[in-house]
């Protein structure tokens, strides 16, 4: 008989999960709780796997030898705990996709922020260098999708602590912890049980893999896992250290056993000192892999970044406007502001997720003109705020963002969109905020 396969959650994750279990031979159904999008649910008719949308029928999943979660779903939803009480099996889709990847290399990245640049940066650096590579993860693909439908000899996967919490012998040969600070606390409670969560990355890794993480990374070290196995790298810009990675003199140095590759930062493609950790992490990631210090160099300088994360969108009547769309916490909205060297009018706003608005503060008294709220409740932004700033504004819709935020604006400022906060209220994700961002300041 044929095993059951049940994917819970018909996004990206999802669907490339349900396309794999299928080229796999199992018998396969997708339930999702919402509305597919239609582009999804075209997938599924076109490879003849059943699903259903709106509802789950508990019944049914207990009924499959596997179940594969997609990561936004919680774990106080009833599925989920009917699911755990049942002691049902439950991985995740990385998992799921680590199953059938056979011997490809695995280079895997965490960390509250900097996931989606280094991933990038990363599999730039390989591709650069003539290793074939693909980019999975959290960016583009999911990681199941491309195993299922153009597998390749190594992936570069962006991971989140929600698609680690349900591995169980998924291993990179190359993990990278980029950084750890306050975010998903509604889902995990304590610092210490998220940190637990990112540390699940080494988890399986043996002495012939390596673990690239932040000597400087406060939350990093005190809940550093005494237990790994690995070949540690660490980087820093505040110690020299014999292997991995570190800054001195305005000079990166990147040394994995005898070899160093030395670049000085202004080489360097991406600016801001967070941009310096992950160029140092993807680095790393080039001398484990023998790439020669000369590609690495020409990488980490030619490297054009991505897009929503400080994405530069033009400049009118002398206002710079860039769009950091994918800063949906604080610390993010911390690197975005440290980075600017102009004043700022900031756009800002969404769904809290709990956040501390200490944490960017003096930054904001520092660099912040005006900031323009945008989302359906400010009322912590204002009590945060309306002291520190000149100017603070509510507005609803992108367009009366921008045009507000333009009409503060004087030439020689820059106007940032970097709202701390998830998009859900108003838009469909941080892309759709983004690209809205885009369109209307090409329209002005």
């Amino acid at each position: 008989m044929q095993e059951k396969v049940v994917i819970l959650g018909a996004g990206e994750s999802g669907v490339g999960a349900a396309l794999l279990a299928s080229k796999q031979g199992f018998a396969v159904w997708v339930t999702d709780a919402g509305k597919i999008a239609d582009a999804y649910k075209l997938e599924l008719q076109q490879a003849n796997i059943p699903f259903e949308e709106g509802k789950h029928t508990i019944e049914k999943i207990l009924d499959a030898d596997w179940v594969v979660k997609s990561p936004g779903i919680p774990e106080k939803t009833e599925v989920m705990q009917v699911l755990r009480s049942r002691s049902k099996k439950i991985i995740s889709e990385i998992e799921w996709a680590y199953r059938f990847c056979g011997d490809a290399t695995i280079i895997a990245i965490t960390g509250t922020n900097g996931k989606t640049t280094t991933t990038a940066l990363t599999h730039y650096l390989l591709k650069n260098s003539g290793i074939q590579a693909a980019c999975v993860g959290n960016i583009g693909n999911s990681f199941a999708r491309q195993v299922a439908t153009s597998p390749e000899p190594c992936y570069v996967v962006e991971v989140s602590s929600f698609q680690l919490d349900d591995i169980e012998i998924f291993r990179p040969h190359i993990a990278i912890l980029l950084n750890i600070t306050e975010d998903h606390l509604d889902r995990y409670g304590t610092m210490e049980a998220y940190a637990a969560s990112k540390f699940r990355i080494t988890e399986n890794q043996t002495p012939s893999d390596y673990f690239i993480y932040c000597l400087d990374d406060p939350y990093t070290q005190k809940y550093f896992k005494p237990n790994i196995r690995s070949q540690l790298l660490p980087f820093s810009i505040m110690e020299q250290i014999k292997q991995g990675a570190y800054l001195h003199d305005h000079q990166i140095h990147i040394q994995v056993n005898d070899d160093a590759c030395i670049l000085s930062v202004d080489q360097l493609s991406l600016k801001g000192k967070h941009n310096i950790y992950n160029s140092m992490a993807a680095g790393i990631v080039g001398k484990t892999m023998n790439i020669r210090n000369e590609k690495i160099r020409e990488s980490l300088a030619t490297f054009k970044g991505i897009e929503h994360r400080l994405e530069y969108v033009g400049t009118v009547r002398g206002v710079d406007f860039i769009n950091d769309s994918k800063a949906t916490n604080l610390n993010s909205v911390w690197y975005a502001l440290e980075c600017m060297e102009k004043p700022v009018i900031l756009i800002m706003g969404g769904i809290d997720k709990g956040n501390d608005y200490n944490i960017i503060r003096d930054l904001v008294k520092e660099k912040v003109k005006a900031i323009v709220c945008l989302g359906k409740d400010n009322r912590k932004i204002h009590d945060a705020f309306q002291d520190d700033v000149q100017h603070m504004v509510d507005t609803t819709s992108m367009k009366e963002a921008v045009d507000t935020a333009f009409h503060l604006a004087r030439p020689g400022d820059v106007v940032l969109l970097s709202p701390g906060c998830a998009s859900f209220d108003l838009f469909k994700n941080y892309e759709d905020r983004g690209q809205q961002f885009k369109q209307v300041v090409k329209s002005l």
